[in-house]
């Protein structure tokens, strides 16, 4: 009998422990900046935004040409100062107004991350740039990895003239099953369920896969693609892992990201 209740009180403590360890699995933030928008030539205005509950969102909104605000959602590791370079590139090469802001719990925002939080973080971000001019038909919204989901949940309750996907995956429970295929489904609580969502959304679409993508698998990038409503746009980085696609991808990653937004 004792052994019963230790094993019982054990299980226990283990379910209750499973949200922590789903979190600390899914969300890797970092709160040090490593550098600046002006380190890499940029024109930025700081931003701080109000999300749901009082957080408080940092950011930075980097000026182009003033005439497509691109929605910068980035991945679940580090913080905004890790993609000042992509975002230089985009800046120099497409002229792309980039709202660049932490989610809740990265960087200087406050709070903690969680899939409710950071669909209300992609909002508001979205009303950031609503409110400082940019029209539905000006604001395209891109989301690497994580962020792709952040975007695609924002795609789906706000107009938008374009929707940019890299390195996308189904579903948490899914990814989860391809890290730990002994976890039961239902053990996940986090789901950003991207599978089902992006078949809703009507907006063109481009969709960019790492061919060896060391992260997220190809073959999830690939049939989100697949279910994904019309118009879309399939391009795969020939030799490009998770986190190398716009360095591995080059002009032609360039002119790929400029044909879909021209179209």
């Amino acid at each position: 009998m004792v052994a019963v209740a230790l094993l019982i009180l054990f299980a226990g403590a283990l379910i209750g422990l499973l949200p922590m360890i789903e979190r600390r699995s899914i969300y890797f933030p970092t709160a040090a900046y490593e550098a600046a928008p002006e380190d890499f030539g940029l024109r930025a205005e700081t931003l701080e935004i109000t999300s749901a509950g009082g957080v408080r969102l940092a950011g930075w909104w980097i000026r182009g040409s003033g005439r497509t605000a691109l929605l910068y959602f980035h991945g679940n590791g580090g913080n905004i100062s890790h993609r000042l370079e992509r975002t230089k590139m985009l800046v120099e090469n497409l002229g792309l107004e980039v709202f660049l802001v932490d989610y809740r719990g990265y960087g200087r925002s406050t709070g903690s991350p969680g899939e409710a939080g950071l669909s209300a973080d992609g909002e508001a971000i979205y009303e950031a740039a609503r409110a400082r001019g940019f029209s539905p038909e000006q604001i395209a919204i891109f989301g690497e990895s994580l962020g792709a989901a952040v975007a695609i949940e924002t795609a789906l309750h706000k107009p938008a003239r374009a929707l940019l996907l890299e390195a996308p995956f189904l579903s948490i429970p899914k990814m989860a099953k391809t890290i730990y295929p002994f976890l039961p489904s239902l053990l996940v609580r986090t789901k950003f369920d991207n599978e089902v969502k992006i078949r809703r959304i009507g907006i063109p679409k481009l969709v960019v896969a790492a061919e060896k993508d060391d992260v997220v698998p190809f073959e999830q990038t690939r049939r989100l693609f697949e279910v994904a409503a019309e118009p879309k746009q399939f391009f795969v980085i020939r030799g490009a892992a998770h986190n190398n696609t716009y360095i591995v991808g080059g002009r032609e990653y360039l002119e790929v990201w400029k044909g879909f937004l021209k179209e």
